[in-house]
């Protein structure tokens, strides 16, 4: 879909390019004829594509990972289009100062729904990609991880503010509405506005967050935890 005169995957790929840390932008896709357009957005602009299975987000994530074996992996999730890169620079700061295995501001939710970031190294996701035997672990990709801290080491990045009511992130034609309001009026000035400039709009347009207010945060992974079964023995 378009957000100001850019889709939104080259929105999220161009915003995590910014980043400093980042080495390479990788999309991790499937082969399901619905998302043979975002391959197509990837082979024009040059990057790099992966296609992997459609459930087993977890495993398309190792093979992906296998195939280029980089010590720590960033993940973002494509529905994240105002994605701030200082928020993702900070993270993988911390990930890599502190020595963890596993690094997130989402373990605590204090930023906007929309700025999550999570890092971590290859051998934790290899051994969840082994171990973990739950849908909702191999639907999710982390889950393993993040629920079991005696084998990893986690640290969490926690905003000195509580902004988790800020919903930021796209699953609806409220949240487009949104979104295409924030690139519409801020995009002009500086297409990679960052999150305290969103604030800051924001403080000024009350009525625009009224667009997507009432959407639960994370529902699809509490759907998956509602409906969690046992899917295999471990690798």
């Amino acid at each position: 879909m378009d957000l100001g005169g850019k889709s939104v995957l080259e929105r999220v790929i161009q915003r995590v390019l910014r980043s400093r840390g980042i080495d390479e932008a990788i999309v991790v896709t499937t082969l399901a004829k619905r998302d043979l357009s975002l391959v197509r957005i990837c082979a024009e602009r040059g990057v790099r594509v992966f296609c992997g299975s459609e459930d087993d987000v977890l495993d398309r994530f190792y093979q992906t990972a296998k195939i280029l074996s980089p010590d720590h992996i960033v993940r973002i999730t494509a529905d994240c289009p105002v994605l701030d890169p200082m928020v993702v620079e900070h993270v993988i700061n911390r990930h890599l100062s502190s020595g963890a295995d596993y690094t997130s501001n989402g373990l605590v939710e204090r930023y906007p729904d929309g700025e999550d970031v999570e890092v971590f190294s290859f051998a934790a996701l290899q051994k969840a990609w082994k171990d973990a035997s739950l849908v909702s672990e191999r639907e999710h990709v982390t889950p393993y991880i993040r629920n079991h801290p005696e084998l990893f080491l986690l640290e969490s990045v926690i905003s000195e503010k509580d902004l988790s009511d800020q919903r930021w992130t796209l699953d609806t034609d409220r949240d487009y509405e949104f979104l295409s309001a924030l690139y519409r009026e801020l995009g002009p000035e500086n297409e990679y506005f960052g999150m305290e400039r969103i604030l800051a709009f924001l403080a000024e347009r009350k009525d625009l967050r009224k667009l997507n207010e009432g959407i639960a945060r994370n529902e699809g992974l509490a759907k998956s935890l509602r409906e969690d079964r046992k899917i295999s023995e471990p690798r």
